[in-house]
């Protein structure tokens, strides 16, 4: 009899619990209804009229008019882009041009920076 009767507290807990929980979850739309003048701070902007229309993100745009390139023709285009790039720096002059990044001596174990995979040193098995 104690069990049933606790078993019986304990179910009605629960379903307490859960009302109150899908209220809690139901009461957005009524906060929308409210009147505008209540519970709004003063300067507040004005709701749109309209809700916000967001980008159709799932469109596909439609298959292009022009056809790709095919192997040839975009040789040609990269030969044209590399023939300017070689008339632009020759306009620019020989001080002009970009110097080339200095190589940097890899460090070593011995003098405190890692070792080179390639010299054999601490290898993992």
């Amino acid at each position: 009899m104690r069990r049933m009767a606790r078993v019986l507290k304990l179910s009605l807990l629960a379903a307490s619990g859960l009302a109150l929980v899908l209220a809690g979850c139901s009461s957005a739309p009524l906060v929308d209804d409210l009147p505008a003048n209540m519970g709004l701070p003063a300067g507040t902007p004005a709701r749109p009229a309209t809700p916000y229309q967001y980008p159709a993100v799932h469109d596909v745009p439609p298959p292009r008019a022009a056809p790709t390139l095919s192997e040839e023709q975009q040789i040609e285009v990269e030969k044209e882009l590399a023939a300017a790039r070689d008339r632009q720096e020759a306009r620019e002059g020989p001080g002009k041009k970009a110097r080339p990044a200095a190589k940097k001596k890899r460090a070593t174990a011995k003098n405190g920076g890692t070792a080179d995979p390639k010299d054999g040193a601490d290898r993992n098995p």
